[in-house]
C-alpha cells in the first residue's frame, strides 16, 4: 500500500461540505464511509479529506475542537500546475460558497491565493517553479547598511 494522507475535518453539516469540496474538483468517494456523519473527498489517489461530523470527529479527537473561524488550526497549500490554475480553482471555491483569503501574491516563483471554506478551514492554492525557488532562497542576502 502506498502512503497515503486522510486529513479529519470537523464540519458543521457533511452534506453541504460534500458539496463544497465536489463543486471545486474533490471526488466523492465512498469507500471506506457512507452516510449521514462522514464523508470522504479525494484531492488525489493518496490524499483524502474525511468530512466529519462534529459528534463523530470528536470520537477520534478528545480534545475541544478549535473554531476555525475564529482561529487558524491548519492551512492547506495544494499545488497547481500553473497560476491560471491556481485561479480557476479559487473562482470555483468563492463560487461554490469559500470566503477570499487575501488578494493574490506573486513572487514570480511562486504564485498564490487563499480561501475559508465554509466551515472556516484555511486553504492556499499555489503554483512554484521548484527551481527558480530553489535559487532565489540560496542567493546571498544583501548585507545590511
Amino acid at each position: 500500500m502506498s502512503k497515503m494522507i486522510f486529513v479529519n475535518l470537523p464540519v458543521a453539516d457533511v452534506a453541504k461540505s460534500t458539496a463544497f469540496y465536489e463543486a471545486i474538483g474533490f471526488v466523492k468517494d465512498e469507500t471506506i464511509c457512507k452516510g449521514p456523519e462522514a464523508a470522504m473527498v479525494r484531492w488525489s489517489d493518496d490524499i483524502n479529506f474525511m468530512l466529519l461530523s462534529h459528534d463523530h470527529f470528536a470520537q477520534f479527537a478528545p480534545k475541544p475542537m478549535a473554531d476555525s473561524h475564529a482561529t487558524s488550526p491548519v492551512l492547506f497549500a495544494l499545488s497547481f500546475d500553473s497560476r491560471a490554475d491556481v485561479d480557476a480553482f479559487v473562482e470555483k471555491a468563492i463560487a461554490a460558497g469559500a470566503k477570499e483569503g487575501h488578494e493574490p501574491e506573486d513572487m514570480g516563483f511562486m504564485y498564490s491565493r487563499a480561501f475559508e471554506d465554509p466551515d472556516g478551514f484555511g486553504f492556499g492554492p499555489m503554483w512554484m517553479d521548484v527551481e527558480a525557488a530553489v535559487a532565489a532562497m540560496n542567493q546571498p542576502q544583501a548585507e545590511a547598511a
